[in-house]
């Protein structure tokens, strides 16, 4: 990390593995400092979404997802702009319930 210190892909890795060892705050203080630093990296978008679920924020992760979707449009990005939305309708039916 110390040869590639600005790679968004690394620090990315390094939230997924804190939350696969269920660090939730460091993984939220990395993702969201990726969307802060590298905006464009559309993958932080859905898993900090669903970070904000696991923490019971669902109106942070509703704008999460907007911000992802927003973002992967400009991107043309299908693939996550499809990942995106349906964790969204997801979440509202979730919360419709």
């Amino acid at each position: 990390m110390q040869e590639t210190p600005d790679d968004p892909f690394l620090h990315y890795a390094i939230a997924l593995e804190y939350l696969k060892l269920s660090d939730y705050d460091q993984a939220l203080l990395i993702f969201e400092q990726l969307t802060k630093s590298n905006p464009t990296y559309v993958g932080t978008y859905y898993h900090l979404g669903k970070l904000y679920e696991q923490l019971q924020l669902p109106n942070d992760a509703l704008n999460i997802y907007q911000k992802g979707i927003d973002i992967a449009q400009q991107l043309s990005d299908r693939h996550s702009l499809q990942e995106l939305r349906g964790a969204q309708e997801m979440l509202l039916d979730e919360l419709d319930d």
